[in-house]
């Protein structure tokens, strides 16, 4: 049991920014089920630490409890709940990776939940129709940050496929736009609140990858820098290292630029020999970048 416990601490330190998100969703998860089967058991509803939990649809409540805005993108209850949205968070955030860094990829997952709840939010308080149960209507689950990836990379990686059961090839784009239009039409379903949410964490990811194509600009950065700064705090400050660089000569120039496109032009010769998929992730991400330029 301890080699199990020690492999999981392992698995979480060591691996991508990708596996700490599914892996802290999936321990959450757990933590609340095993209070829930206790709550059951001395005849206790689990709402009352929830709703410290979830993102909710009063301003009013939201000012005491702002934490929320971060927390509920974090908290499931259903299984089939926390299943698909990992299984999708893992599926997009491995395309994603592929021309994006980690940084990007937790940025993205953390505007894209705000930008969820916050839709959320002004639906719920500008809507009559949600009038009456705005005071008791609350948001979780990470649906809103994976919509965020999702739509990220699916204007990003513009001619992208995804092999779908039963189905068979489907283009990436076309794919996040049905799953938009499935969200438009729920909108005053049960799960109304949910559906706001996607909508939200779509528009972010339209913003986020639009910002990225035509400009360059990550709109993650001062989210991250921020995040940096925190998990700085109380740290010993090092000293800095003064490093002078070399200016490049034209000969030394010419060289790196010619290695450049002779490992360029055999990536090519791979796609044109094998396809797509048969690219690393190190040559796919060289391939984007230069086609950036």
């Amino acid at each position: 049991m301890e080699d199990i416990f020690t492999n999981i601490r392992n698995t979480f330190r060591q691996g991508s920014i990708l596996t700490r998100l599914i892996w802290l969703n999936v321990a959450v998860f757990l933590l609340i089920r095993v209070i829930g089967i206790f709550c059951t058991l001395f005849n206790t509803n689990i709402d009352f630490i929830l709703q410290y939990l979830e993102f909710p649809a009063s301003p009013a409540v939201f000012i005491t409890r702002p934490w929320t805005i971060f927390t509920y993108m974090f908290i499931h209850y259903d299984v089939l709940h926390i299943l698909f949205n990992m299984l999708w968070l893992y599926w997009f955030g491995k395309m994603f990776l592929d021309y994006m860094n980690e940084r990007q990829l937790l940025g993205v997952y953390l505007f894209g939940g705000i930008a969820g709840a916050l839709l959320f939010m002004v639906a719920y308080n500008v809507f009559p129709y949600f009038r009456n149960v705005v005071d008791f209507s609350s948001l979780l689950g990470a649906s809103a940050s994976v919509m965020a990836i999702v739509f990220s990379i699916a204007l990003i990686w513009k001619n992208g496929f995804v092999d779908l059961l039963f189905i068979g090839r489907v283009r990436l784009l076309y794919l996040a736009l049905f799953s938009l239009f499935l969200d438009m039409l729920s909108v005053t379903s049960q799960n109304a609140g949910g559906h706001w949410a996607h909508i939200g964490g779509a528009l972010f990811g339209v913003l986020f990858a639009l910002s990225y194509n035509n400009s360059g600009r990550d709109l993650t950065r001062p989210l991250n820098k921020m995040l940096d700064v925190l998990v700085n705090i109380g740290k010993r400050r090092r000293p800095r290292m003064h490093v002078s660089y070399k200016r490049e000569s034209d000969y030394e120039y010419n060289a790196r630029k010619n290695s450049e496109q002779a490992d360029l032009d055999a990536i090519l010769d791979k796609l044109k020999r094998s396809g797509y998929q048969s690219l690393s992730s190190d040559e796919k991400k060289q391939l984007f970048d230069a086609s950036k330029k």
